[in-house]
């Protein structure tokens, strides 16, 4: 018993020394030699008071569809700030009598109630609680979960047990009180505070345990809140419920204690009865709200979107750092109906469960302003579950490792079209083996051999649609490799060309790019697209032919703005003239005839029942590890990439469905339009209806 007493006696003297010391250093900020360092404390006390009366909370940053439906959350903190007339007088009352009843008669530091925790402790020799006030427990929480952003050593140093911080804390909250009223500063923390379960705020706890708004919170429900904010994680009512409504019953008893139930002690008393006597309440599933790219809407299937649009939201100056904290409403330019067609067209042809292969599709709209992309869907559902099939890997819009096969040739034939190399209608030679002098090989020479018989002779539109080897490689050679290289990135493939090494790894310092490697050894093969290439960029070069050769960046961004509906600009590169309006269109021309007969993409075309002008190029890598597509009209652009996404690439197998088979010699490996261009015909032909089909535009005679 002397011994409890001692230590009790031991713990009075302590608060009395804490409490005279913080007299103190309110009274008299500045002394003697410490002169410079108080009001150092004292600069930076100011700007910390002022910065609790404008509070810039960490909140939810919301992504929209083009709809204006959302399809995804992003946030550090869940947070839905009210102002006070949207908080229930419940509510007030119940986060007051539990952890300031004298709130509005202190000026920010409660000294009764100092000397009263001091008391308790000398006498019952217990750990002091109810000495720290909601204007100090708000100034703590502000720089906690603010200015220390949740993170744990900001919030040991936001609640250490010192002296110094105490003092800091009090002055801070003393100044407070001269400029903020009560009700503001209980608003303020009402807002701050964490309710757990990931919630921060009153608005955020209402809907998450109870599904409604804290306008509408009802005393048991206002009391297991303003419990939680003693012990959020052990009192979480979603587990531990026996303790939660224990604390609930305690904070119910103390409203009652504070006149909360009225003045009439026995009407109190009955009402407080009632009021324990109900359940928990909380939702069976808790309301969280979902965070990240699996997150609103269907997760699975929009999170290739929204993984795109955040690296091009960070390379455009908003990090996903920022985006988590500030509020922002992006306003994007996703078509949940492409990106489900794209999605239902992809794993129609490649269920998400085969192994090893993947088949996305990218679709993007085209215009001489802005090329916004509409879909980016896989057969693969987004998630981080491979076991099912998931894939978190932006499969649309990364760099993928493998080619896409003869859709490269376009590039030769843009740039032999404007070089005034070939013509439309002009005859080019197409042997069935050629050995290049110019390009090297393992033996000298570069030999390329076509996959099929053709005519000896045939125009470049032919040559487009029916796609020999040996006419391309000899185009290239007239053109120039490194024009050809060039054209690839002027069109289209910016990052694939520069960003990206020839194993499709990011560029690091000192290392050369794939378009740089490719123009510096020479490598003939390059019209054959046998290099890394983004799914996402192919569909913007089809687009950029479709925009009379003006090349946009491929943005899911319709526009941003801040918590306050202010617009937010973003550091997106300008659209550019990529080749002149004349060689665009006579180039989309010459890629008109893959969907007839004799071309590529004809039979994928015809089974889908496809009846508009458009342009197409299927691919095939030589390996047979990747195929693709990519085709456009007026309306939208799209490309199909079929490849291997397992460990190890194999050859994918001419089967439906199709299935890896190994890299034994002569195996039958599946073509660009036999997956590829039915993914992208299935997606497209439902996307186009009720849309006027539009003739590919004129030619101009020069390159007729």
């Amino acid at each position: 018993m002397f011994a409890a007493r001692a230590t009790g006696l031991v713990k009075l003297a302590g608060l009395c020394l804490v409490a005279g010391v913080l007299v103190a250093a309110l009274l008299f900020p500045v002394v003697g030699g410490m002169g410079l360092a108080s009001n150092r404390a004292a600069d930076t006390v100011d700007q910390t008071s002022g910065e609790l009366t404008k509070a810039e909370l960490p909140l939810v940053t919301t992504v929209l569809d083009m709809n204006q439906q959302p399809i995804a959350y992003l946030y550090d903190q869940y947070r839905i700030p009210v102002p006070s007339e949207g908080i229930a007088d419940t509510m007030k009352a119940a986060i007051i009598a539990i952890e300031d009843k004298r709130f509005f008669e202190h000026k920010g530091v409660d000294w009764q109630g100092i000397a009263r925790a001091a008391a308790k402790a000398g006498v019952e020799g217990e750990t002091t609680q109810g000495a720290s006030t909601l204007t100090q427990q708000y100034v703590k929480n502000y720089l906690a979960f603010v200015v220390g952003k949740g993170e744990k050593e900001a919030y040991e140093k936001a609640t250490e047990a010192t002296i110094g911080r105490k003092i800091s804390e009090a002055r801070i909250a003393t100044q407070l009180e001269q400029k903020m009223t009560k009700d503001e500063i209980l608003t303020g923390y009402l807002n701050i505070v964490p309710f757990g379960n990931g919630t921060y705020g009153v608005g955020a706890a209402a809907k998450t345990y109870f599904g409604t708004t804290p306008d509408k919170l009802t005393v048991p429900q206002a009391a297991m809140l303003a419990g939680l904010v003693n012990e959020p994680s052990r009192l979480n009512p979603g587990a531990a419920v026996e303790p939660a409504i224990k604390r609930r019953n305690t904070v119910i008893d103390k409203m009652r204690e504070n006149g909360a139930f009225g003045a009439d002690p026995k009407v109190a008393e009955e009402k407080a009865a009632e009021y324990k006597a109900e359940g928990i309440g909380v939702v069976p599933d808790l309301k969280l709200l979902p965070n990240g790219c699996v997150g609103a809407g269907d997760g699975p299937v929009y999170g290739f979107f929204c993984r795109y649009l955040l690296d091009y939201l960070e390379k455009a100056g908003l990090p996903v750092d920022e985006l988590k904290r500030g509020g922002y409403t992006i306003h994007t330019t996703m078509d949940p109906v492409a990106t489900r067609l794209a999605k239902e067209a992809a794993e129609g042809q490649v269920p998400k469960d085969q192994d090893g292969i993947a088949n996305a599709m990218a679709i993007v709209e085209p215009g001489t302003e802005k090329h916004r992309v509409r879909a980016l869907a896989a057969n693969r559902d987004f998630g981080n579950n491979a076991d099912a099939g998931q894939s978190a890997y932006p499969l649309p819009s990364e760099v993928t490792k493998f080619g896409t096969g003869s859709t490269y040739k376009v590039f030769t034939a843009a740039a032999a079209l404007e070089a005034g190399v070939a013509r439309l209608d002009k005859q080019i030679d197409t042997p069935a083996t050629y050995t290049s002098r110019i390009y090297k090989g393992d033996r000298g020479g570069y030999t390329v051999k076509n996959a099929g018989t053709y005519k000896d002779k045939m125009t470049l539109t032919e040559a487009l649609a029916q796609s020999p080897n040996t006419a391309f490689v000899i185009l290239e050679e007239q053109v120039g490799l490194n024009k050809v290289v060039d054209m690839a990135s002027r069109l289209g493939l910016r990052e694939s060309m520069n960003g990206v090494t020839t194993k499709g790894e990011p560029v690091k310092p000192g290392e050369q790019s794939q378009g740089e490697t490719i123009k510096n050894e020479n490598r003939g093969s390059f019209t054959l697209g046998v290099g890394p290439t983004s799914i996402l960029e192919l569909a913007n070069v089809a687009a950029t032919i479709m925009s009379s050769g003006k090349w946009c960046p491929p943005t899911p961004v319709e526009g941003v703005t801040d918590r306050n509906g202010r617009s937010v600009a973003l550091k997106e590169a300008p659209c550019d003239q990529a080749v002149a309006p004349e060689v665009a269109n006579a180039l989309a021309n010459g890629l008109g005839a893959d969907i007839k007969t004799g071309g590529t993409a004809a039979g994928a075309a015809g089974k889908a029942g496809w009846d508009r002008p458009m342009i197409g190029k299927t691919g095939t890598t030589e390996d047979h590890w990747s195929v693709a597509f990519m085709g456009a009209t007026a309306h939208y652009a799209g490309a199909v990439m079929t490849f291997t996404d397992g460990v190890a690439p194999q050859v994918i197998c001419n089967t439906t469905p199709p299935r890896l088979c190994g890299n034994a010699p002569g195996t039958t490996g599946v073509f660009g339009g036999s997956v590829a261009a039915p993914t992208w015909f299935n997606a497209m032909k439902p996307l186009h209806e009720g849309k006027e089909p539009t003739p590919l535009p004129p030619v101009d005679p020069r390159y007729r």
